[in-house]
């Protein structure tokens, strides 16, 4: 039975899944509201799927791990498993990443009207409870996975768009000023023996697995994230051109890119954002940094960058009430969750006794831990029910298209 699924659901709680079925799907396709059928097919780089590929792959997910080993209709085109097929070797050689935007066919309507009739019948097959348990859990995983392409379809389109002169606006709603940012204090833990990872209550990934003992070295941790502001001090003070700052490959990216500033900042005053051109907010976390950005910042501050165990622990002590079914209002407005993702130090690998699931959704995770960092947290753009304590992210530290920013931490016997 895979690992990473939600616990089985009382049939009585059958209507609750159904709900969440359809609140999931029907999300994905009112992030594309305001999208013309032109902007479905942009992809400004390699890393940035379409918008209509994002609609597609997250059906075949449910259409291929679902549906068909039960033989239940809507059956999917041949060429189809290719086109919309992310990176599952097991099923078959999927299409180019790169060449995901010239897929102008299947039209998008046909992409749409496919989603409702994998829509129609899961949840035809729910209400008549077809599904056995392992069935119901790839029913979760695969919502999980549509969640996770909801975020990253926002970031890809920001991304593509940014490349646009004119500037389009994807969410007309003004985006609020962040009040002045507080001084930072530091959190202070005596670190010793402690228990990380997901535990049995609710839906966890299989790489959140298993839970074990990890041992800390006495550490400090800010409460709050680095701001724009801060940051614009790092940049002024020729961060950016001394290498004592840089990892070495870090270095090598910041030379061959002339990167000079955080993606998307179009000048010290102006940022591209989901809302378009914007003044830039001095007391905004700062977004859009590379692994490599964020740990130059820490080292630049006499500071470092948290490993993901600091940051689980010390997360997990800032309220009581933290639940996978929910975060209170002081674990967002310390910026926890919700607001940007932060990068940690610790390079994204197996827990120890890590078992990845049989057959091809066992490709879901592990075979990706190599040469990636871990991030913690969740983003704006997070689904509420992906903003969880144990929630592994991972992204190479060249990468910074995602809304990534930065907390930093101490070794308690720093000066």
């Amino acid at each position: 039975m895979p690992q990473h699924a939600s616990k089985i659901v009382d049939p009585c709680e059958q209507e609750d899944r159904i709900q969440a079925f359809k609140t999931c799907r029907d999300y994905s396709l009112t992030l594309c509201d305001s999208l013309s059928p032109e902007d479905h097919m942009i992809q400004g780089a390699p890393f940035a799927s379409p918008p209509k590929w994002h609609l597609a792959h997250t059906n075949w997910f449910f259409a291929t791990f679902v549906l068909e080993p039960l033989a239940l209709e809507p059956s999917t085109p041949s060429s189809w498993k290719t086109l919309f097929n992310s990176y599952y070797n097991g099923l078959g050689q999927p299409h180019a990443r790169a060449a995901r935007g010239i897929l102008s066919r299947p039209a998008l309507s046909d992409i749409i009207q496919w989603r409702m009739q994998v829509d129609d019948q899961i949840v035809k097959s729910l209400n008549a409870d077809q599904f056995n348990p392992e069935q119901l859990q790839l029913i979760d995983l695969g919502l999980q996975h549509e969640m996770q392409h909801q975020e990253l379809l926002v970031t890809d389109l920001l991304y593509s768009f940014s490349l646009n002169p004119s500037h389009p606006i994807f969410n007309a709603t003004p985006a609020p000023l962040h009040p002045a940012a507080a001084k930072v204090e530091w959190l202070k833990f005596d670190g010793g023996l402690i228990e990380v990872g997901a535990g049995d209550e609710g839906f966890s990934f299989d790489n959140e697995h298993p839970r074990h003992r990890h041992f800390l070295e006495p550490f400090v941790i800010a409460n709050r994230l680095v701001t724009n502001g801060e940051y614009q001090k790092f940049i002024d003070a020729g961060g950016y051109l001394d290498a004592q700052w840089w990892l070495s490959e870090g270095w090598d990216t910041v030379n061959r890119e002339q990167w000079r500033r955080p993606l998307h900042w179009l000048d010290q005053n102006r940022i591209f954002s989901l809302q378009g051109v914007q003044p830039l907010d001095l007391n905004a976390p700062v977004c859009h940094l590379s692994g490599y950005e964020a740990e130059a910042y820490a080292r630049w501050s006499g500071c470092r960058l948290p490993t993901e165990f600091e940051w689980e622990y010390a997360a997990s002590r800032q309220t009581p009430e933290i639940r996978p079914a929910g975060l209170s209002d002081a674990m967002n407005q310390s910026g926890w969750f919700g607001s940007v993702w932060q990068w940690t130090q610790s390079a994204y690998g197996p827990y120890p006794g890590y078992q990845p699931d049989k057959g091809a959704v066992g490709e879901y995770n592990g075979k990706f831990m190599s040469s990636q960092w871990v991030l913690r947290g969740s983003s704006f753009a997070t689904p509420e029910l992906q903003q969880r304590l144990h929630y592994r992210n991972f992204f190479y530290p060249a990468d910074r298209w995602q809304f990534t920013g930065l907390r930093l931490g101490k070794t308690a016997t720093s000066p």
